[in-house]
């Protein structure tokens, strides 16, 4: 129903991601070259229509939106009054970080890990905390015991959870996410966790929310949601924080408000309520269109980039390659690739020092431009060891 092969060009249009020179091909930042849904894109031309764009209020129908789809999509009911909106899913963990920890503290993060809570965490004069995920050659998993040495830490104040995780594509099950609770709560660490890519798992695959696992992760857990990531609409700043414990609910809220990041403009509001009110079938098209472009990742690089091997992932459109088998420097590896192919990855040491010999590859784009980076990837690959 929906044209997900669909070469769209998004040269020109002040685009992060194809701000790049002519013969490059941008396979980095995570943002699709899909168009929205139809829906949501109909909302905003009617919306823009209107031609007065002042001030928004949080209406209804967005709580009743975000509501409904976690329970419908996750089995989680929400109540009411654990949402707040805000501006984005990076202005809450920032937020959260000044309000609710201390300069010097440390916060807690498992590498490789999404890139900006190292900048929320620095920027704020607080202590990055890496407790390195365990890499078997094949997928990740948690090292407990060197977990729980570092939330028993008294200065390890704020955990920074990432759910489904973000490069690896891990979806924690909830046994584990039970046990991170469970530690949390004894050494008094307080869980953030970050779900905006909770909607991207592969067909048949189910991302636990932490708050929902029990009531120890429910009343020890800030989480931020997004329709953005799922529905390609950065753009728009529209997120929600969810925090079921009224005392932290209150800090939180004072925190994104004092930042001014609780305010949305004229699209932010709508737009969510129609991505969860009739981006459905959409979503679960696309899930299906990114779970073959990631098979076809596999199948290429297994049989023509023998020496690249693609860690198992079951959530998220990014690839986590391991590219040890080339060299112990990826970001040296990902330079050359840019200046010899263009093709533009991201180098895995910018998410923790254990990811220096990976590289993050986005694969929401049509299956052409898909194949044209592949073939990118192996000729440059080729070249680099020549």
């Amino acid at each position: 129903m929906y044209n997900f092969d669909k070469l769209t060009d998004r040269r020109g249009m002040g685009s992060l991601k194809w701000d790049v020179p002519e013969r490059e091909l941008p396979m980095w930042v995570a943002d699709m070259d899909f168009e929205t849904a139809p829906e949501i894109a109909e909302y905003i031309r009617e919306r823009a229509a209107h031609g007065i764009f002042g001030y928004s209020i949080v209406s209804d129908d967005w709580y009743e939106a975000y509501m409904g789809w976690w329970k419908r999509r996750h089995g989680f009911e929400m109540e009411r009054e654990w949402l707040s909106f805000c501006t984005g899913v990076v202005p809450a963990i920032s937020s959260a970080v000044r309000k609710l920890t201390t300069v010097g503290e440390n916060v807690l993060v498992q590498t490789p890990v999404y890139n900006i809570f190292f900048n929320s965490i620095r920027n704020n004069g607080r202590n990055i905390l890496e407790s390195p995920l365990v890499y078997d050659g094949e997928q990740y998993s948690i090292d407990f015991n060197d977990l729980e040495d570092k939330l028993a830490d008294p200065q390890t104040t704020m955990m920074l959870l990432c759910n489904p995780h973000n490069p690896v594509g891990k979806i924690w099950d909830r046994e584990t996410l039970a046990r991170i609770g469970q530690l949390c709560a004894r050494h008094h660490v307080l869980v953030l966790s970050d779900e905006i890519h909770c909607d991207l798992t592969d067909p048949g695959c189910e991302y636990v929310p932490f708050a929902s696992v029990s009531e120890i992760c429910r009343n020890n857990s800030i989480t931020c949601v997004a329709p953005t990531k799922t529905f390609n609409l950065a753009g728009l700043q529209t997120a929600a924080v969810v925090v079921p414990d009224p005392v932290l609910r209150h800090k939180l809220n004072r925190g994104i408000n004092t930042d001014e990041v609780a305010e949305p403009n004229a699209f932010a509001v709508g737009a969510a309520v129609a991505a969860f009110e009739k981006g459905e079938s959409w979503l679960d098209e696309l899930r299906q269109y990114l779970y073959e472009n990631k098979r076809l990742v596999r199948t290429f690089v297994k049989e023509r980039i023998p020496r690249i091997s693609v860690v198992s992932s079951s959530a998220t459109y990014l690839l986590w390659l391991d590219c040890s088998q080339i060299t112990e420097d990826a970001g040296e590896l990902c330079r050359f690739l840019r200046q010899d192919s263009g093709l533009y990855l991201t180098a895995g040491e910018e998410y923790g020092r254990c990811g220096r010999q990976f590289v993050r590859m986005n694969t929401a784009c049509p299956g052409e431009r898909l194949m044209d980076g592949l073939n990118r990837l192996k000729m440059g690959v080729e070249a680099y060891g020549a």
